[in-house]
């Protein structure tokens, strides 16, 4: 089929979809573009929902990826409020939840996740939500803007932190249970998962660590929680931040590798040549790990949805940009770089005092900095990375050493 008459079909219209909708045409594809979106509206950015969306800092419309005439414009099928159902491989086809479907020549998986739901008593109560899509964001934003609230959020991951920052600021009382010893346990481990309660305390937080949910409790709605351990806190709203799990089930059931999200290469192709995955669906094979990850950060859409498209296109791409993300909590910024999972490394350092709010922490495998946090220390991001792409082992007296300049190291 000549290149011109081509169909390369995006299922997912979040960011790494909407990028790489753009890459086709940046690169000269001419041929069909569409791109299938459940939401009816178009592609947007995820990342301020929990951070100036919610707080109001941000203008509401500002998230979206384009402007509202740009798929038109780039002759891009952009197919709102539609979910893709079926997907058949032999026949290249995609079955859509409006009972059409759609051929393609390549297609792209750039489903996301969906947020994790406790099986738990109560979970279906009025007030119980999770933070997913700019419509939760807008919903929580008038719930807890008003102040005066108590809120217990259960998880205490970015979301749960970002979301309890939030109604903190906003005057609300806020309890946030974490099953783990720590917040942020699994991505930092804890010692900086430390620094992060210690953090939300100081800004009257209760972190209860050791302690997850058993159940919701109210008539109609939430009124009160259950903890594990059996206590009973009070909550006019629950925010439920444990996690999310890759929109997966249109590939499993197509018959594609599937674990912990769609296993692609590192060329983000999965096992059958003409289908590939990008964003927080696909557990990609990354070079520098030797190994499969799933990242669920807005670098990782960015990113790779590019990628992915000029993978379909035919170009030569290896996709090994090491893993980063950002969070904005009261004052706190920061940025990190790298995996830092529980036995990717044995030792954490720090260039700075901690207790100042301005540091930057090293995590080390065999004195090799596998991952690095910088917080309220900017433009040091290059230099971070190119060392943990380097892989050379660092002397940790020139690491905690302000007066050794990190592209020395």
């Amino acid at each position: 089929m000549p290149e011109t008459r081509s169909t390369h079909v995006i299922v997912g219209a979040g960011l790494a979809g909407a990028k790489a909708a753009e890459t086709l045409r940046a690169e000269g594809f001419d041929g069909r573009i569409v791109l299938i979106g459940r939401e009816n509206e178009r592609p947007y950015e995820r990342p301020p929902l929990s951070k100036e969306v919610l707080l109001g800092k941000k203008d509401d419309d500002s998230v979206y990826v384009h402007e509202a005439g740009w798929y038109a414009e780039h002759d891009v099928e952009l197919r709102e409020g539609v979910e893709a159902q079926a997907l058949d491989l032999a026949e290249r086809r995609v079955g859509l939840s409006d009972g059409s479907s759609v051929e393609y020549t390549r297609l792209l998986l750039a489903m996301g996740a969906t947020p994790r739901r406790l099986r738990v008593p109560g979970a279906n109560l009025e007030g119980v939500s999770t933070l997913r899509t700019r419509a939760d964001s807008l919903a929580l934003r008038a719930r807890i803007s008003g102040g005066g609230l108590r809120v217990a959020i259960v998880g205490g991951g970015w979301i749960g932190l970002e979301v309890a920052a939030a109604a903190r600021t906003y005057g609300n009382e806020v309890t946030v249970l974490e099953a783990e010893a720590t917040p942020l346990h699994v991505p930092l481990g804890p010692e900086v998962g430390a620094l992060f309660a210690d953090l939300h305390r100081a800004h009257g937080v209760e972190i209860r660590c050791g302690e997850g949910l058993f159940a919701l409790r109210g008539e109609g709605s939430v009124d009160h929680v259950t903890t594990s351990l059996g206590h009973e806190i009070p909550a006019d709203l629950v925010l439920m931040g444990v996690g999310a799990v890759p929109e997966d089930s249109l590939a499993r059931a197509a018959g594609l590798k599937c674990e912990n999200g769609v296993l692609v290469d590192s060329s983000l192709r999965t096992d059958d040549p003409d289908v590939y995955a990008a964003g927080d669906v696909a557990s990609a094979y990354h070079p520098l790990y030797r190994r499969h990850l799933r990242v669920e950060h807005w670098a990782n859409a960015l990113n790779a949805g590019p990628a992915a498209a000029r993978s379909m296109l035919g170009q030569d791409v290896t996709y090994d940009r090491v893993p980063y993300f950002f969070s904005d909590q009261y004052d706190l910024g920061m940025e990190f770089s790298g995996y830092a999972t529980p036995g990717a490394y044995d030792k954490v350092v720090f260039r700075g005092d901690p207790a100042s709010g301005e540091y930057i922490a090293f995590w080390l495998s065999q004195g090799a900095v596998v991952a690095a946090m910088n917080a309220n220390i900017w433009d040091v991001t290059d230099p971070l990375q190119s060392l943990i792409r380097s892989g050379k082992k660092v002397e940790e007296s020139r690491l905690t050493d302000p007066a050794v300049p990190l592209a020395d190291l």
